[in-house]
């Protein structure tokens, strides 16, 4: 069953989700984040975990030139001047004419946010990346920027619009732009886990901060009548 805007009963409650419980989740996401680039650091002196070894050797077994080319897409997708200006401000553009400017503002903010937190914690932890890189990227392997750019779109567009399907093309494309990562050895396995964290962190606190300015718009946009319907 669904409600007369199109929405699961179940998806429609996420929005109803006390502004707590966003804020908490995402503080547990952002920290889980910062504890395990701590524990690769510290505990485990930066170097590849287990994990981390065994998946880029199964990666390194399966790779071909078709699999690289299709990451190459990814690569240029999620990062670069594609994903830092181009998709933010065309997602952005649609949201003003929809007259939705705080949806907007939302996406733009988490966006910059994500990649502000990851460009820091890049810096602090200082992780050197895999030997098989086959791209160029910036200092830092840990944590995914193209990982935390994936997961904050994602997970923005899921809360703004809390559909199943929408779910699910956010989940597909995160986890194939974090694969796409390894494929291309430019991240271990951890670094874009806590890319994912931290992109969802994000998204989680600021959604607990902007969220009575969205659903207010989005209430005062469907209660305008449609033109050429009369009451």
């Amino acid at each position: 069953m669904h409600d007369e805007y199109g929405h699961a009963p179940a998806m429609h409650g996420l929005k109803r989700m006390p502004r707590a419980w966003f804020l908490a989740a995402g503080l547990v996401a952002l920290l889980l984040a910062v504890a395990l680039g701590a524990f690769i650091t510290v505990g485990n002196h930066g170097l590849p975990l287990g994990v981390d070894a065994a998946w880029m050797n199964t990666l390194l077994a399966v790779r071909t030139p078709l699999g690289v080319d299709v990451s190459l897409v990814f690569n240029a997708v999620g990062g670069g001047l594609i994903a830092t200006f181009i998709v933010p401000i065309a997602i952005a553009v649609l949201f003003l004419l929809a007259k939705r400017p705080w949806t907007a503002s939302y996406y733009l903010i988490a966006t910059v946010l994500g990649a502000g937190v990851v460009q820091v914690l890049k810096h602090l932890f200082g992780r050197a990346r895999p030997g098989e890189i086959l791209v160029h990227s910036d200092f830092g392997s840990f944590p995914s920027g193209h990982a935390a750019n994936a997961a904050v779109m994602a997970a923005v567009l899921f809360i703004v619009f809390p559909r199943i399907w929408v779910g699910i093309i956010g989940a597909v494309y995160t986890l194939a732009m974090m694969l796409s990562r390894n494929y291309l050895g430019a991240h271990w396995l951890s670094d874009t886990v806590g890319g994912l964290l931290i992109g969802v962190g994000v998204a989680l606190v600021l959604w607990a901060a902007l969220s009575p300015r969205v659903t207010a718009e989005l209430s005062s946009a469907r209660d305008q009548p449609t033109p050429g319907i009369r009451a």
